[in-house]
This record gives structure tokens, C-alpha cells and sequence, in this order.
């Protein structure tokens, strides 16, 4: 019988953590830092290629998209009008979206409108991309549940020098996103499960917000703040499973080809003029056949064994540094940069929070030299986010009633 106390016991404590707590806020912020950049970068870097990519000027037309669309409900903005100024609307925005939400500033909103920006454009012609674009589009999905706000965004600094000021920005914001989901929800042929989610949404600021009132009883925002804290962590587990299964099926499927068997797979990549933009680099690379041995089985050992590696903190933490370091080659040597910034943004999520915590104060005192600021500054990891579901506020700490939070965000 003592035995089963003290299982029902640890099972209390654990399910008491899940829904009290929302682990990794560090890893978190770096991973929606991290996806939401390279989606920004990219945008930068083909705008004055974008009618060509996503565009009426692509060789995947309007009408073959429209086509292709209508046949597996892919939810895309740009499929609503064949125009030129609506492409331009939505490409403006999605990168609006992307740099909002890297930032932080009302983290909740640019989520949602950052995953619309990747959908709309990837699902508008499916075949532009180099595999990074596939990891964004599946992280823009997951980022939806997370609180990924809660440390290094604005509004996590707004809500640390303001705790009790009332938010006037979020509700307009609230009216200006509903009015534009009942346009897309009158106006959409496509996509129907993404609208549902996004009026949740919706919805669920609306909620947030009411729970946050003066007046209102402790007990439905605690409610909300357990459902955000079990939808974050979960969301977390999810994207950590998703790491894990890109590298183990890469792994799995490299062990299986004949070239990655006998060691020579980087040589034959290195000769590709596709993917040698520093023709020199590949050639000096590509003729040490020792070294080109040891690449290629080392990539596929390490893509096989991280996985199992998640139980042994050291080792994982040596295995993130050696596949961070090859996708950076990856970048530089076979000139796919977005591709690898994507794959160093999930490599993130399994940093350590000592690491990051180092890392983000490096990062502001950085910057306050930068900037010719004097003075200790505090943790930039500290204070709620701050805004919508899913916000870390102050009297959640300390279960004190306080002002009205915001809205959206």
C-alpha cells in the first residue's frame, strides 16, 4: 500500500508541475525568435524575386495553384484574388508578421498572423523550397499553443514596467483581427480547419481578457492559466518530438543508401554545381577522401543516435553543438543558409537554460554598450509576457487580484 501512496503521490506532484507551470520559457523565446527570423530573412532576400516564387508571375499559375488547392483544402490567403495588389498585401504583411513576432510584440496575435503568412505563401506554390521551408511551416503551426513570450519580447518588458497600466492597443487590435476573420471566414473556399482554430483564438483572448478583470472570482483565471500552461507544455513535448523525428527518419533513410554505406554521399553532394557556391571550398573539401569518410558516417551517427542521447544531458548538449556546427557548414559550403537557420532554430529547443540565461545576458549588456547605456539593467528574462492567453502575470505568482491585462497579444 505504501508503495501505491507514494506512486499516487509523485503522479500528484507531476500533474500538479504540468499545470501550474510553463516549462522552457527560455526555449521557447529562442525558438520563436529563431523561426520567425529566418521566415523574415527569407521574404527580405526573394522580395525582388517574389512574383516569381509566390506570384502571378510564377510558372505555378494562379489557376494550377487554384486547382491543386481545391483538392486537399490547403489553407493559403493568396487564392481569395488572382491580383497583383493583393499578393503585395499579403507578402508586406507576413513579413510584418514575422518581424512582430520575433520581437515579441503581442506575441499572441503575431502567432496566429505569422502562421497565416507561412501557410499562405508555401501552400500558394508547394514546390519553392529546400526543406527549411517545411520545418518553418510545421513550427508555425505548433508556435499557436506555446507562450513563447514570456521572456525576451516586448511584451514581456512592457509588462515589467507597467504592470498595471491598462492596455488600449490590445482591444483595437482584438476589433481589427475579428473583423478581418469574419471577412476571411465569408470570403475562404479553402482552409476550414485553420479558421476554426484561429476564431479559438480569437475567442480565447476574449476570455482571457474578461477573466482579468477587476471584480472577476480567482477561479477562471486560474482555469485559463492551467489550460495555457498544459496547451504550452504539450505544444513543447510535440515540437521536441518533431526534432527528434526529422533527424531519426534522416538518419534512417541515409543508412539505407548505398552511397552514405560506403562513405562517399558528401563527395557526390560536393560536385553538385546546385549546391557548390564556393566551387574552390567543395574542390579542396572533396578531395581529402579521409575527411569526406568521416563526414559523411559522422552525419548519419549523429542523426541516428541524437534521439537516444535526450537521456544523457552531457552527451546531448555535445551532439547539439557538433549538428549546430554542421548546419552552419551546411550554410556556408553548400550555400542553403535558410535551410540551416531553420535547423539550428529546433536544434534550440533542447539548449540548456543556464546556456540561454548566459546567452541572453551577453546579449544585453551587448546591446546596452551598443546603445551608450549605463547602469545594471535586469535579467532581460524577466517579467510576464504579458498579453493574451497564455501571459505569465505577476498576480499569477503571488494569487493577489489585479488591473485589467490586455487583450490580444
Amino acid at each position: 500500500m505504501s508503495g501505491t501512496n507514494e506512486g499516487s503521490t509523485r503522479t500528484a506532484e507531476l500533474l500538479q508541475k504540468v499545470t501550474a507551470t510553463a516549462f522552457g520559457p527560455y526555449q521557447s523565446a529562442i525558438i520563436r525568435i529563431g523561426f520567425s527570423a529566418t521566415w523574415l530573412f527569407f521574404l527580405l532576400r526573394e522580395f525582388p524575386h517574389r512574383h516569381q516564387l509566390y506570384g502571378p508571375d510564377g510558372p505555378w499559375s494562379w489557376q494550377l495553384a487554384d486547382g491543386f488547392i481545391s483538392g486537399n483544402d490547403s489553407f493559403t490567403v493568396l487564392m481569395w484574388s488572382d491580383g497583383e495588389l493583393w499578393f503585395e498585401i499579403v507578402y508586406v504583411l507576413a513579413g510584418l508578421a514575422a518581424l512582430g513576432l520575433c520581437l515579441g510584440w503581442r506575441t499572441r496575435t503575431m502567432s496566429a498572423l505569422f502562421m497565416v503568412g507561412v501557410l499562405s505563401l508555401q501552400n500558394r506554390t508547394i514546390f519553392v523550397g529546400d526543406g527549411g521551408d517545411n520545418v518553418i511551416h510545421i513550427m508555425a503551426i505548433y508556435l499557436l499553443v506555446t507562450r513563447c513570450g514570456r521572456v525576451w519580447s516586448l511584451d514581456a518588458a512592457r509588462a515589467r514596467k507597467a504592470p498595471g497600466t491598462p492596455d488600449r492597443v490590445g482591444p483595437v487590435l482584438w476589433v481589427v483581427t475579428g473583423t478581418a476573420l469574419l471577412l476571411a471566414t465569408v470570403e475562404n473556399r479553402t482552409g476550414l480547419f485553420i479558421l476554426l482554430v484561429l476564431w479559438g483564438m480569437w475567442a480565447g483572448l476574449a476570455l482571457w481578457w474578461l477573466a482579468h478583470r477587476p471584480g472577476v472570482p480567482e477561479q477562471p483565471r486560474i482555469l485559463l492559466d492551467t489550460l495555457a500552461n498544459i496547451g504550452h507544455n504539450v505544444g513543447l513535448v510535440v515540437i521536441m518530438a518533431e526534432v527528434c523525428l526529422i533527424y531519426a527518419t534522416a538518419g534512417w533513410y541515409k543508412i539505407q543508401g548505398s552511397r552514405w554505406g560506403d562513405g562517399t554521399a558528401l563527395y557526390y553532394t560536393l560536385e553538385l554545381d546546385y549546391f557548390a557556391p564556393w566551387p574552390a571550398l567543395s574542390e579542396m573539401l572533396g578531395s581529402h577522401g579521409l575527411m569526406v569518410m568521416a563526414l559523411t558516417y559522422g552525419t548519419v551517427v549523429v542523426q541516428v543516435a541524437f534521439p537516444f542521447t535526450l537521456f544523457h544531458r552531457r552527451v546531448k548538449n555535445v551532439l547539439l553543438v557538433v549538428m549546430i556546427a554542421e548546419h552552419a557548414a551546411i550554410a556556408v559550403i553548400m550555400g542553403l543558409p535558410f535551410f540551416s537557420m531553420a535547423m539550428i532554430a529546433a536544434d534550440a529547443v533542447f539548449l540548456p537554460t543556464a546556456f540561454l540565461v548566459w546567452l541572453g545576458v551577453r546579449v544585453t549588456r551587448g546591446r546596452d554598450r551598443l546603445l551608450g547605456r549605463g547602469g545594471k539593467r535586469p535579467d532581460a528574462g524577466d517579467g510576464p509576457e504579458g498579453a493574451g492567453p497564455g501571459a505569465v502575470l505577476p498576480e499569477q505568482r503571488t494569487g493577489e487580484s489585479g488591473a485589467p491585462r490586455t487583450l490580444v497579444g
